[in-house]
């Protein structure tokens, strides 16, 4: 199975903006080499879904961040049968950051992650592809408070004022990636995200450190639905797809990991862990089409243990 690619709008009322996303899906055709800003990715572009209905994962990344530096996982999930969309977060990207630190963000990023899920199920190209109630988040860094927010969470702001948000009951596990969790103190700010999660983290993370998993283990109504691991001499940034030789270096910070990290070969495991984990919780598991890297290092290779 390849990979399609869609660009969509999604309309924001409240916010008053409209942002992008980027789908990918199941399709027949096959892909070709194709460059989205730096990056190239073999999709094919506006090519017929494959027949099938397949579970939805909406990506929101990190603060001042690309809705593209998840590219690798994304790809294969989409090889293999899940309608991906990788969110732009308007007031929050790497183009745009005026709306960093503010409550006004906090708020908008769930509701983004709901639009997204409208945007695909009303869209007459996707719609009847894709299931609606069935649906997985993956955060990494702000996306993983994101993705609690959309799950259930009740996020309280550096003031201690709750953060107005609406979960999406339609979401049903989550992936979070060096998780930020500040916004879920220890109490039952998280006694609502009762959906299997697989957190990882890094374990040399100045920006969001051991302590925002415990958030997270400390919160959940049942910590044994948390498949919680520790990723071994890894960085915060280290969960970003690999960047092209180009941009690589110590000015571009988020290409950095700690010294002897092996970005590759993590990657060339991560997309198939996280399949495992959604092929494993949301109502229909995805089957493997055999694409190529499916078989990938174990995490005992990557010292990846559970925690």
């Amino acid at each position: 199975m390849h990979a399609g690619s869609l660009p969509l709008k999604i309309r924001d009322e409240i916010q008053g903006v409209s942002f992008p996303a980027l789908v990918l899906y199941p399709t027949d055709v096959p892909s070709v080499p194709t460059a989205f800003g730096p990056y190239i990715m073999h999709v094919s572009p506006d090519a017929p879904v494959a027949d099938g209905r397949f579970p939805i994962v909406v990506f929101s990344h990190g603060n001042g961040g690309s809705h593209l530096a998840h590219r690798t996982i994304a790809l294969h999930l989409a090889r293999n049968g899940h309608v991906v969309a990788l969110v732009e977060h308007p007031g929050n990207n790497r183009n745009d950051n005026a709306l960093a630190g503010t409550h006004e963000n906090l708020g908008n990023r769930p509701r983004h992650i709901r639009l997204a899920i409208d945007a695909i199920a009303s869209d007459p190209r996707l719609g009847n592809h894709a299931q609606a109630d069935n649906v997985a988040v993956v955060g990494h860094s702000l996306g993983g408070y994101t993705a609690l927010a959309a799950a259930g969470g009740q996020p309280l702001s550096e003031t201690g004022q709750p953060v107005e948000v609406v979960a999406d009951r339609r979401i049903r596990s989550l992936v979070l990636l060096a998780p930020a969790t500040a916004w879920f103190p220890a109490g039952d700010s998280l006694r609502h995200v009762d959906v299997p999660i697989l957190m990882l983290v890094a374990e040399h993370d100045p920006y969001t450190p051991r302590w925002h998993a415990d958030f997270v283990l400390a919160g959940v109504p049942d910590r044994n639905r948390v498949d919680f691991r520790v990723v071994a001499n890894a960085g915060h940034f280290s969960f970003l797809s690999p960047f092209p030789a180009a941009m690589n270096g110590a000015a571009f910070l988020p290409s950095t990991d700690p010294a002897g990290f092996d970005r590759e070969a993590f990657h060339a495991w991560l997309p198939g862990e996280v399949l495992r984990h959604l092929g494993t919780t949301l109502d229909r598991p995805a089957a493997s089409s055999g694409t190529p890297g499916a078989s990938s290092p174990s995490p005992e290779a990557l010292a990846c243990p559970r925690a």
